[in-house]
């Protein structure tokens, strides 16, 4: 028996060969949510900034002033993924850069790290929520695909979730912040971790022992350590 009639004894009598999937179409992206954005889409971060300059694949794309997209070291060793910019940020189209962002800096600075060189910031909706609500879901997954291509792009070797909107927006998991920062997670085959946000710090100023405050200072100081680890590899 010949090789091909071997092979048509597995095959269905009604099957046809599988059509391939239509392409993206990359001018369309910004337009709608139900156009994908499949890994690989942009070549580089440079190519994705004019599509979230005027992305209104959701609704926040009406109410902002700016897009706010990142800031910070692009070949970082660590990535920050917050909640969605305040006021402060859509003036400026800048992730933390309020009170929040300077704590953010304190925090850094405290082990040694700063945004220009060791860390890439981003959020998971790149446009303010008014009032600056939570994002909703629908909002969150029409913008995800972006945060996803950065992800790809930058590569970092450790992820922080600055809040459990981010853990959730990118994991799935519903666990409160309290119940899972400061542990070592493993999301698409990268090392993570949950941290407080520092709008959270913000309305705990306690630094006692034991307070949120002096949480992060725990958990700053072992991502410091896994991070110096990871480069010396």
């Amino acid at each position: 028996m010949t090789e091909e009639k071997q092979l048509s004894l597995f095959e269905s009598a009604d099957s046809e060969p599988a059509s391939p999937k239509a392409p993206t179409n990359f001018e369309a992206i910004p337009t709608s949510a139900s156009v994908p954005i499949p890994p690989g889409t942009y070549a580089n971060l440079e190519q994705l900034i004019p599509h979230c300059q005027g992305c209104q694949r959701c609704q926040l794309g009406r109410t902002r002033i700016n897009t706010v997209i990142s800031r910070g070291n692009p070949q970082a060793d660590i990535m920050i993924i917050g909640e969605g910019p305040g006021q402060q940020e859509d003036e400026t189209g800048l992730p933390f850069v309020g009170k929040s962002g300077q704590l953010l800096e304190k925090i850094l600075a405290s082990v040694e790290l700063t945004v220009e060189n060791d860390i890439y910031i981003a959020n998971m909706v790149k446009c303010r929520p008014p009032g600056n609500r939570t994002p909703e879901a629908a909002e969150i997954e029409a913008c995800k695909p972006y945060l996803l291509e950065q992800i790809r792009l930058v590569d970092p070797k450790i992820i922080l979730f600055a809040g459990a909107t981010a853990l959730k927006g990118l994991t799935g998991d519903k666990r409160g912040i309290t119940k899972v920062r400061g542990q070592w997670l493993e999301w698409d085959n990268r090392l993570c971790m949950a941290i407080f946000h520092p709008a959270y710090l913000l309305r705990n100023p306690s630094a006692e022992k034991g307070s949120p405050k002096w949480l992060m200072w725990q958990d700053i100081r072992e991502i410091r350590s896994r991070c110096d680890e990871l480069r010396a590899s």
